[in-house]
């Protein structure tokens, strides 16, 4: 029988099996930011185990609430700025530096394929994006992980998604997710790995496989992840080119991290995602799904774009062409927040940013904050907002506010409108 690709990075990092479904495995990374692991650190120093595995595999960023809003904030910040010193981890972006966790850590080429990755945080499972078994983890599971570079998992069922057909113009992955998320349920995938496949998959820039694997979490899986390829080496060249002597023997030593034609899966779902509409979520959850043209004309008071599920450069470019030489309705206010500083900076040289203030958008620093309310974008109660975020929980970007997910274009295009609407690029 032949083994999914999870399987086999488990396999390949499998240090201990103290039971029959647990699997302790080696870690190649374990990331880190303000919010979760200052209550690691500080649990840590508690117990006298201030200590980590390996200063070179721990990555650290300020991202959240950045800079710092308030004395809380900033001591988290404080904590996390003296531990990494304290320890010499060299890899810690702060202040100035520092961009959205999963969109600076790939960046950077700190994910590679056949890798296993930790955080504390649920969307650790972006970096599966690269043919890597990513997963958010609690407090106890970071703690062993900083100390010790070792995690126990159960065994890794998948649930292989094979999408088929191609997208229409102005149809994106944030649209393929929602879609999907809408068919299975939020509870569709608890505890598996979401495996995404076949010819759109293939089509997808690694920004929008990204966004794909982001949002597995919003249907209970443990990781999203997608083959690499050809693509995969061309985003990491950077980084490997003195690893492998070209980028064709890059792609055969990753072409080992794909499942075999005969593995076995919990669940296997086909999609024709020829006809796929934008699709935008309702009320709660994220399962709650319609398509835009069944929301058109709903109205909103803010629009966001950023976060780890699109804020990246792909992004950006495309809400700038719906944008360019528009402005956003009177009704509205537009928030915009680049994922890294050096997404911000190609921005700048490319005139997106520009395009984004003459259409009356307020251009941030990076950072997380108005997706799970903390800063710079929270909603009054009873304010509606158009979103490229991950979550439109009850009280995510504010007590009381409504949370419509999005796509970049759908959002730019909501914007000039003041109501949900579709954008100038979908051809439906």
């Amino acid at each position: 029988m032949g083994k999914t690709i999870a399987e086999k990075i488990f396999e390949s990092h499998l240090v201990d099996k103290p039971f029959e479904d647990t699997f302790v495995l080696k870690l190649d990374r374990v990331f880190c930011h303000e919010i979760t692991t200052p209550i690691a650190i500080t649990d840590l120093e508690a117990r006298k185990m201030d200590r980590v595995f390996d200063p070179d595999k721990i990555k650290v960023v300020i991202d959240h609430v950045t800079p710092a809003k308030d004395s809380k904030t900033a001591l988290q910040g404080k904590i996390l700025r003296d531990w990494s010193r304290r320890h010499g981890i060299k890899d810690f972006f702060d202040i100035g530096r520092n961009g959205v966790c999963h969109a600076i850590f790939p960046e950077k080429g700190f994910v590679r394929p056949g890798f296993t990755i930790i955080m504390g945080d649920s969307h650790t499972c972006t970096h599966g994006a690269f043919g890597t078994f990513a997963a958010g983890v609690g407090t106890t599971d970071l703690e062993v992980g900083i100390l010790k570079g070792v995690c126990a998992f159960k065994f890794p069922e998948t649930v292989k998604f094979v999408l088929k057909g191609a997208l229409k113009p102005g149809v994106y992955a944030k649209d393929a997710i929602l879609f999907i998320i809408g068919q299975i349920g939020v509870n569709g995938a608890t505890n598996k790995v979401m495996e995404f496949t076949g010819p759109v998959v293939d089509g997808m820039s690694m920004e929008s496989r990204m966004t794909l694997c982001n949002m597995a979490i919003e249907a209970g899986g443990t990781s999203g992840i997608c083959y690499p390829d050809g693509k995969t080496v061309d985003y990491l060249w950077e980084f490997i080119s003195d690893e492998y002597s070209s980028k064709e023997e890059a792609f055969k030593a990753f072409e080992i991290w794909k499942s075999d034609s005969d593995a076995s899966y919990d669940a296997v779902y086909e999609y024709d995602l020829s006809d796929l509409e934008p699709m935008v979520t309702y009320d709660y959850k994220p399962d709650m799904v319609k398509t835009v043209r069944e929301m058109e004309g709903i109205p909103v008071d803010q629009i966001y774009i950023g976060s780890c599920t699109n804020g990246r450069i792909e992004d950006l470019r495309i809400a700038a062409e719906v944008l360019k030489g528009k402005k956003i309705s009177d009704n509205v206010r537009a928030i915009l927040s680049p994922a890294t500083p050096k997404i911000y900076s190609m921005a700048l040289k490319e005139g997106l940013i520009e395009v984004f203030q003459d259409a009356g958008f307020c251009v941030t620093n990076p950072t997380c904050g108005a997706c799970l309310g903390m800063s710079n974008g929270v909603l009054a109660e009873g304010e509606v907002c158009a979103s490229t975020t991950n979550r439109n929980f009850y009280g995510r970007m504010g007590k009381g506010g409504m949370v419509h997910l999005m796509s970049p274009a759908t959002a730019a295009a909501t914007a000039i409108s003041g109501k949900i609407t579709n954008s100038s690029l979908y051809k439906g």
